[in-house]
């Protein structure tokens, strides 16, 4: 019965998460939802900067904090292990709901391309930038990135794989394209107001934080084979890979 409750709660909490990605699209976009990024209600002029940023720090604090390794063994003391890594993306689901309801729109425009061909050109690279972020996952197993494979694992009595380090399709060019597929959806905006100015610069700062501390963790848990990878794969700008020599290699 516990791994049955389990199972439920990992899949509550997958479904909560997809669904507060697909909203984040138009809250970011300003697309077919009932509050985004510039649309919604707004607070007072000297105070909306301010609750923006503590939603954005509530929520960089809360996906950082809870990723490190050594959380995660305090954690476990108290979350039993097969629905860690449900329970992180569940809390990461509220943080953004949060961000959602109480974000305060700052609608003056600082650009905006109107009928021109920038206009296309950017609506196409923002979905391309979440295509990136999704499409990414699961080149390094969506399921287990969002905690469905731990608690279906656990509900068929079997010991979880020990996760191989991979590099599919863009992380041969890029060592986060998760991360660069946020930057590209957060900054190809054909209407840029003051409000999404401080979302985008906030974000990419926080995503510039967060790669260091990943990978801190990735060379804890991969050791060599990582640093191989650093060396030879660009962080955050696609770019072809390098070719050491031997010595290099070896190092």
């Amino acid at each position: 019965m516990k791994k049955i409750v389990f199972f439920v709660y990992g899949v509550v909490s997958y479904l909560i998460f997809l669904a507060t990605f697909l909203y984040a699209i138009g809250f970011v976009g300003n697309i077919l939802v009932p509050k985004s990024i510039d649309n919604g209600l707004q607070g007072g002029t000297s105070s909306v900067l301010i609750v923006n940023l503590l939603l954005l720090s509530l929520f960089a604090i809360q996906h950082s904090v809870m990723a490190r390794q050594g959380f995660k063994r305090w954690w476990t003391q108290f979350v039993p292990k097969p629905i860690e890594r449900s329970t992180y993306v569940l809390f990461s689901s509220i943080a953004l709901i949060v961000l959602f309801y109480f974000w305060r729109p700052v609608p003056d425009v600082i650009w905006n391309t109107g009928s021109t061909i920038f206009t296309p050109f950017l609506t196409i690279l923002y979905f391309f930038g979440w295509f990136i972020v999704l499409t990414g996952t699961y080149l390094i197993n969506h399921f287990n990135l969002f905690g469905l494979q731990q608690v279906y694992i656990n509900l068929k009595n079997r010991e979880l794989p020990h996760p191989k380090f991979v590099t599919p399709f863009y992380y041969k060019i890029v060592r986060h394209p998760l991360m660069l597929g946020f930057i590209i959806a957060f900054w190809a905006a054909p209407v840029m107001t003051i409000g999404h100015l401080l979302f985008a610069f906030a974000t990419t700062g926080y995503i510039f934080v967060a790669i260091q501390l990943e990978e801190k963790d990735l060379v804890n848990f991969h050791g060599e084979e990582y640093k191989r990878y650093q060396r030879e794969v660009s962080q955050i700008i696609p770019m072809p890979p390098k070719k050491l020599d031997i010595a290099e290699s070896i190092r």
